[in-house]
């Protein structure tokens, strides 16, 4: 199954813009192919505004998000990995949501977690139901 996090950035930055409000991206600036103005990271992160007045050509696709925009005047192209975006918010009330590497881990037994207790339920599950009509 694919991520759901280039999804839930879709959606999330249209509800904080369609409410008025400012879209803040929260990145970590340390993983590879981010291409951001290095002079603004701190810690290994950058926080940029990624509002419609503030940015062009915003596209936020299954793999990564870029957009053009200015910085100290400089114009510059800025692209981020999705699995780069650790939060989008809203600047005003800081309502969104947060994001962790567990969240592009798919559940169930194709990424190895079918423990003994899994199996035993599945076999409990085959027997017959215990319902029964009556009258």
């Amino acid at each position: 199954m694919t991520s759901s996090r280039p999804y839930l950035l879709r959606a999330i930055y249209d509800w904080i813009v369609d409410n008025g409000f400012t879209p803040y991206l929260l990145v970590n600036a340390s993983v590879e192919n981010v291409i951001v103005p290095t002079e603004y990271v701190s810690n290994g992160k950058i926080i940029l505004n990624v509002a419609p007045a503030a940015v062009n050509d915003l596209n936020i696709g299954n793999d990564e998000v870029h957009f053009n925009a200015r910085f100290s005047g400089n114009p510059m192209y800025v692209s981020v990995p999705v699995t780069a975006a650790m939060a989008i918010y809203a600047k005003e009330n800081g309502r969104g949501m947060v994001f962790t590497d567990d969240d592009d881990i798919p559940p169930g037994p194709d990424n190895g977690s079918d423990t003994e207790d899994s199996k035993t339920k599945a076999k409990t599950k085959s027997k017959q139901p215990r319902l029964r009509v009556i009258k």
